[in-house]
């Protein structure tokens, strides 16, 4: 993976407009144990293969931290802390989010095909 690039990320974005993809976002204890000052709390989420339509994505973010939201009928998606991203050789593109030890704290993947 490479560091985001925002204008590329955006452009990767307008080919999955208004199609039915499918969604691949998870978070883990990074992604928000870092607001707390604590190691004792434990969150995360995730969900596969979730298949939305969305007609508005949008990036932004600065000093290598970004966010993404993507605009559904009714609510939105939205992922923040991603650093890197890449579109595979099967057109996913896949997005994460590393701390300062390399660790990931958050994925955003879509796809035209679910996920295995």
């Amino acid at each position: 993976m490479k560091p985001i690039q925002m204008k590329d990320v955006q452009k990767t974005f307008e080919s999955f407009v208004n199609k039915d993809v499918y969604i691949h976002l998870e978070t883990t204890n990074g992604a928000y144990a870092r607001h707390f000052n604590q190691k004792s709390y434990n969150v995360g989420a995730y969900i596969r293969n979730a298949k939305v339509t969305f007609s508005r994505a949008r990036i932004a973010g600065e000093d290598g931290f970004y966010r993404v939201g993507l605009k559904m009928d009714l609510g939105w998606i939205y992922a923040e802390g991603l650093t890197h991203w890449e579109v595979d050789g099967q057109g996913r593109l896949l997005m994460a989010g590393h701390d300062d030890a390399g660790r990931l704290m958050v994925a955003l993947e879509i796809s035209e095909k679910p996920f295995k």
